[in-house]
């Protein structure tokens, strides 16, 4: 009789942190999210808020450092700032987006430096706006959500999209490829044409 030996591996070695559970929303759920952020008390400046930090990768403390500075309307460009040790890069600002920052620019009555301000003149808070994703989230029905998965939500949608991975390496400001294999990796789509 042969004894059977069961090999046990450890969690680390087989899946990340990213694969034990789902940490980004599908396209239909970022509409869905977008939507409810139109109508929440600052409607203007929490749908571009949130749109940009889908749209452009941007941690919670890239997106409130952003500047009015850094936006350049006539050439639909946006300086995004990388932190934690990122690759900064100028990105473009596509048609609806560009259209709601004007639009929120435009009812804006400050001449603040800082792009998204709270009522009392102040740049958000990382706590603002953790609580306002939240919030959003709960409305949208879109369980366990918070603002990193905006980010990350841009890599899949990338990696499903089929663009290589130093162009989404570039796009997020990864110094290290490591951090954006993960998303090529659970990309599904990209196998979708094996079999035809």
């Amino acid at each position: 009789m042969v004894k059977r030996h069961n090999v046990k591996s450890s969690e680390k070695e087989t899946t990340n942190s990213h694969e034990k559970g789902k940490d980004y929303l599908s396209d239909s759920e970022m509409k869905t999210f977008l939507e409810v952020a139109k109508k929440t008390r600052y409607p203007k400046r929490n749908y571009v808020l949130l749109m940009m930090m889908y749209r452009h990768g941007l941690r919670v403390s890239e997106a409130i450092a952003l500047k009015v500075s850094d936006i350049n309307l006539k050439d639909s460009r946006v300086w995004v700032n990388r932190l934690k040790g990122g690759l900064s890069t100028e990105h473009p600002i596509s048609g609806d987006e560009l259209r709601a920052l004007k639009r929120y620019l435009n009812s804006r009555e400050d001449n603040l430096p800082w792009l998204f301000v709270s009522e009392r003149g102040i740049p958000l808070t990382r706590q603002a706006v953790s609580y306002l994703v939240s919030t959003i989230g709960k409305k949208a029905n879109i369980k366990n959500i918070h603002p990193h998965m905006l980010r990350h939500s841009c890599g899949f949608y990338l990696a499903n999209m089929g663009y290589d991975l130093r162009l989404i390496q570039d796009y997020l400001g990864h110094r290290d490829p490591k951090h954006t294999a993960q998303y090529t990796r659970v990309a599904s789509k990209r196998f979708e044409k094996l079999w035809k």
